[in-house]
């Protein structure tokens, strides 16, 4: 059957559903865009995140000797990973995976190479899409700085460093002098930089996802409004999505929902373990100054970008139940490292108007998104769980997921990223 008359649902627009729909409808496919709130909007991880683009962005979460940190995260709310009480026992199961993930360098270097697949041509891939819908004005290709307090900060955090550069990451050390000709306004208390020369960054994260949906639909893209409630199939192939508002006959999908894809993934015969690793941001429209290069205070790990709504501050990891209530205390955690980190800020907080947001980043125990075909039901694709890492890997993920359903070879280590492997 001809692309062109083949059509395929992408459920969630969101970064992957909206890069997916771009791909495809490149490809001459027919496409409809289902999700339940609009493109970009304050609900989506991708409206909020840290805006960074970042071929550095590897480095998986779990780590070699991790598990000693955890009595410290339960006990502390405020720290950079939190866990709640009550969310623990449902928890359990995932965060022993999550460990067991990163317990050796070996599985350390693994995750990091896999998201390294995904992830080293990002910057280009995004310009030529920001190009390709006209909004080449968000994406800035000057490079990512990760600040420090001196070299021997840097230091006890030699094996990411070590494994982005044996993964062919550029970096650039900057001494203080350089470090502060780049970054003016940053404390002095910051003596030592590192420079990804390939990093990039968007400047409006929710603002690009629904330009590209809006462009897909000048291309002949239905998006429509509503909840996914199952497949209908026969002979064991996808025949049609059912929503709660309509039945939409197709010939594939894919599931691109973010931190709600679990349930849709079960239904197509794979059980994943899907958690909502929350993130908060704070964004100072006022703020007058920031990082003309975006910088990411080691200290803090946090995500200092200038965006189109102002200096934005993103981060923080809560492990808790999607909608459980925003613990605001979480964003003013950024903001007091936003006031430490430019001290001309901070002689001007009364003055400061501060927004705040909290999001689900949908990740998995293992660091890896979920790309591929489900095991139970032909004509079903996943395109989620990508935690951290969604806006700089949308692209890529959709040029995986279009080969896959015009059943083009794929490079072989796509593999690792099944839904399969939590058999």
């Amino acid at each position: 059957m001809a692309s062109s008359s083949r059509h395929v649902v992408v459920v969630g627009s969101g970064i992957i559903g909206a890069s997916c729909a771009a791909e495809l409808t490149g490809r001459g496919f027919r496409v409809t865009l289902v999700d339940q709130a609009l493109p970009g909007g304050t609900q989506a991880a991708s409206y909020g995140n840290g805006a960074f683009l970042s071929p550095a962005s590897i480095i998986p979460m779990s780590f070699p000797g991790m598990w000693r940190k955890i009595p410290g995260y339960l006990l502390d709310p405020l720290g950079p990973v939190a866990i709640r009480w009550r969310y623990l026992p449902r928890l359990l199961p995932w965060l022993w995976r999550y460990l067991l993930a990163g317990v050796t360098e070996t599985r350390f270097r693994r995750t990091a190479g896999l998201l390294n697949a995904l992830l080293r041509d990002g910057p280009e891939r995004h310009t030529r899409l920001a190009a390709l819908t006209g909004q080449e004005d968000l994406i800035h290709r000057k490079g990512l700085v990760y600040a420090f307090a001196d070299r021997a900060a840097y230091e006890t955090e030699g094996l990411s460093w070590r494994v982005r550069r044996d993964n062919g990451i550029e970096t650039r050390e900057l001494d203080r002098d350089a470090l502060h000709a780049l970054i003016p306004d940053l404390a002095p208390s910051y003596g030592f930089g590192i420079l990804v020369v390939q990093g990039a960054h968007c400047t409006d994260p929710g603002g690009y996802v629904a330009g590209i949906v809006s462009w897909c639909e000048g291309q002949g893209v239905r998006l429509t409004q509503g909840r996914v409630t199952g497949f209908l199939s026969e002979a064991g192939r996808l025949r049609a999505v059912c929503t709660d508002r309509e039945t939409l006959p197709c010939d594939a999908v894919i599931i691109a929902a973010g931190a709600r894809s679990a349930g849709l993934a079960k239904l197509a015969g794979d059980r994943v373990p899907l958690e909502s690793e929350r993130g908060y941001h704070v964004e100072i429209p006022n703020a007058g100054l920031g990082p003309e290069i975006p910088v990411m205070p080691q200290d803090g790990k946090m995500a200092n970008t200038l965006t189109r709504g102002g200096l934005r501050a993103s981060g923080q990891v809560e492990l808790s139940a999607t909608d459980a209530a925003p613990d605001w205390r979480r964003a003013d955690v950024l903001l007091g490292h936003l006031m430490r980190t430019y001290p001309a800020l901070a002689a001007r907080r009364d003055e400061l108007v501060v927004n705040r947001w909290q999001g689900n980043r949908p990740s998995t125990p293992d660091g890896l998104p979920v790309i591929g075909r489900a095991s139970g039901l032909k004509g079903v694709f996943h395109a989620f769980g990508h935690g951290h890492v969604g806006l700089a890997s949308g692209p890529k993920t959709a040029e995986i997921v279009a080969d896959l359903i015009e059943d083009k070879a794929v490079p072989a280590e796509i593999a690792a990223f099944s839904a399969r492997r939590f058999r």
